[in-house]
């Protein structure tokens, strides 16, 4: 039965992979998790005289370069001059050259979002009336294209080396302590660090690339490696590194002092050591708390670089993180490992009852940490119902928990099966009745599985009288000794799989594990994913950047329109600052509030603050007085002189919620 077993899982295991490579091959292009949320002058606007300047607002804060920003004229000559600049906290601003002339100007810009991201775009305004343009901006970013391909599947990789290296660890240390001597158990665990090493070294070596030119070659780009060095993502690759040293010695401890310890007669307990009992729980105890402590580092090198932490509640959502990727590997890696004892353990060391029963209740405590931490990251990145359906991101995380749904219904499968297991010392019971009978026959005679011919039992009978008669031909002994342990292991290998329990267990862990590697690929697409958030927020500018870049620039009117996020209930919107005739003297002002959905909202507090941090002057404080729902006003608002102003908008939606938004505007 279980020689047809054998290439059904091979056959299953290689279709996952493929469903897994097709997810992530369709993972691409917008994998970024910073937005452009505004521009001044705005996407597509007309304006009467050539800006001093170009500014772009993002929706977190970016890291920028020499060329992260490049403006062409309509021949493709590059007219900005100088680094990009970081007025404020999310708008960066690059200089333009003087008297540039009427037509239309591309904008394009690369950048690296805080969470280890590239965002890549451009766009085009015009000044005094647009023209024809030779520009052609390149339409695939640095993190498309085969670098791209490469980063993705590294990230993948190193998922699935840290749950195979953390959960199979833990599946031993927690589950089945025998396990530490069980060569597949061992293979399995190293495999893991190997996996995770190699792809973090990777990962290092395709970073510079991945967030600048895209292009092979730079891959081994020395000054692009120093400079990855410098920044967050290189850091925790870097960490991660070391981490992996230390992790190499508790493998070397775990299946070398541990694994002698293990009682490889008893599949569900362990003998005491040669130092005795205290002995042993010492290790165990040293062994959990050091693989946790550097399982926990390994999981926060992720949290530290990317999702977590950025947005709300970053130092919140990093240690929430931490705990999701720990209950992640202690399910899906001790599932793995539980899969590959139940196959390829030795029949001498079968996995009991009773570890099965372990490993179940460690994979619900982790079933509901995971459950407990998802829900935060959902609210914490889609922030409206609305996002489940309307984003990417939403949309994968309903798939995402469709697979766990599944997963759980084969794992109560896998329970009831685990409930009619037979128990390992009832099944050595009969083999020890089976083996006593066996040695009711003559001395020297073999099992019937292990003759291959009559020559050879006739040679075993003869070679039997022989030692007696010459004092034992040792290596006719040998060969004899070698024959009786093959027919029992084969023996014993039949009554183990003829076990229907076993083998029902066998292929509910074998659908469970299936099902975990497509989710671990939907995980991984998802880190690579704009937040809901993120993604609505973004739409809610695009929306109101075409009434921004049409509001009247002859009457040197000025609109600049934010969106807002106080991490509150009710705490998203959208607030418009209209300021006119947005001049050196006295300007009116306007202040429109909307909730996502665009009708006026009322909120308990609006503040205004203008900066114009070139002079040195400000932030000189607005205090506008309602006018109606969702709408402020203040008249007589002094601008001392011409300027790039920084506009502030303190908007409070609770007593405890409030948050600032800003952006530039040129003003006079």
């Amino acid at each position: 039965m279980t020689q047809t077993i054998a290439p059904r899982v091979r056959t299953l295991v290689l279709l996952i992979l493929a469903v897994a490579g097709a997810l992530l091959a369709g993972a691409a292009p917008a994998s970024a998790h910073a937005a452009l949320t505004g521009s001044d002058p705005a996407q597509g606007a007309v304006v009467d005289t050539a800006p001093p300047q170009l500014s772009l607002t993002f929706s977190e804060p970016v890291a920028v370069g020499d060329d992260s920003v490049r403006v062409l004229d309509p021949k493709g000559e590059r007219v900005d001059k100088g680094d990009p600049a970081n007025p404020s906290g999310t708008t960066y601003s690059v200089r333009l050259v003087s008297g540039l002339p009427d037509g239309t100007y591309t904008v394009a810009y690369q950048v690296v979002s805080a969470d280890s991201h590239p965002v890549a775009g451009a766009f085009t305004f015009s000044i005094g009336a647009p023209s024809e343009t030779t520009v052609a901006v390149s339409a695939q970013g640095s993190d498309e294209g085969l670098v791209g391909w490469l980063y993705g599947f590294g990230r993948y990789v190193s998922y699935a080396g840290f749950v195979v290296l953390a959960g199979g660890a833990c599946f031993v240390l927690a589950c089945w302590a025998p396990g530490a001597r069980v060569r597949a158990v061992q293979r399995l665990v190293v495999s893991g660090w190997l996996t995770l090493t190699a792809a973090t070294l990777g990962l290092l070596m395709l970073r510079g690339s991945y967030t600048t030119s895209g292009r092979i070659g730079d891959v081994f780009d020395l000054e692009l490696l120093g400079d990855v060095l410098q920044t967050k993502t290189g850091a925790a690759l870097v960490s991660r590194l070391l981490l992996l040293a230390a992790a190499a010695l508790f493998i070397a401890v775990l299946f070398g002092a541990y694994a002698r310890t293990a009682d490889a007669g008893d599949p569900d307990r362990a003998a005491e050591s040669d130092g005795g009992e205290p002995d042993k729980r010492d290790l165990t105890f040293g062994l959990a708390l050091g693989g946790t402590v550097v399982a926990a580092g390994l999981a926060a090198s992720w949290a530290m670089s990317e999702h977590a932490s950025q947005g709300l509640q970053a130092g919140v959502a990093m240690p929430v993180d931490v705990v999701h990727l720990l209950a992640v590997a202690a399910w899906l890696g001790g599932l793995t490992a539980l899969l590959v004892a139940l196959y390829r353990a030795p029949v001498e060391t079968p996995v009991g009852r009773d570890a099965v029963r372990r490993f179940s209740r460690l994979a619900f405590g982790s079933v509901v940490t995971l459950a407990v931490t998802g829900v935060y990251q959902s609210w914490r990145q889609l922030g409206s119902w609305s996002a489940f359906t309307d984003t990417r991101y939403g949309q994968l995380l309903l798939v995402k928990i469709a697979l766990v749904a599944v997963m759980v219904a084969v794992a109560f499968l896998s329970r009831r099966w685990t409930q009619r297991l037979a128990d390992a010392r009832v099944s050595a019971a009969a083999e020890g009745t089976e083996r006593a009978e066996e040695e009711k026959q003559p001395a020297g005679t073999v099992p019937a599985e292990a003759s291959e011919t009559p020559e050879t039992s006739e040679s075993s009978k003869t070679s039997k009288a022989e030692n007696d008669a010459a004092g034992q031909d040792s290596v006719r002994a040998a060969q004899l000794a070698r024959q009786r342990a093959a027919a029992e292991a084969a023996r014993q290998k039949r009554l183990r799989d003829a076990d229907p329990n076993r083998f029902g267990l066998r292929r509910s862990v074998l659908a469970e594990a299936g099902v975990a590697v497509v989710l671990l690929a939907v995980t991984t697409v998802l880190t690579q994913t704009e937040p809901g958030r993120t993604e609505q927020d973004a739409r809610a500018a695009a929306a109101t950047s075409s009434s921004a870049s049409a509001t009247g620039q002859g009457s040197g009117a000025v609109s600049l329109t934010m969106p807002f996020d106080t991490g509150g209930k009710n705490g998203k919107g959208v607030v418009s600052i209209d300021l006119d005739p947005a001049q050196a003297g006295d300007n009116a002002l306007h202040v429109y509030v909307e909730g996502p959905d665009g009708t006026p909202v009322d909120v308990p507090e609006v503040k205004i603050a203008l900066t114009l941090a070139a002079q040195d002057i400000g932030p000189l404080p607005v205090a506008p007085d309602r006018i109606a729902t969702g709408h402020w006003s203040a008249s007589g608002v002094q601008i001392p002189m011409a300027g790039d102003w920084k506009v502030e908008v303190t908007v409070r939606t609770s007593d405890i919620d409030q948050v600032t938004v800003s952006k530039n505007a040129q003003i006079g």
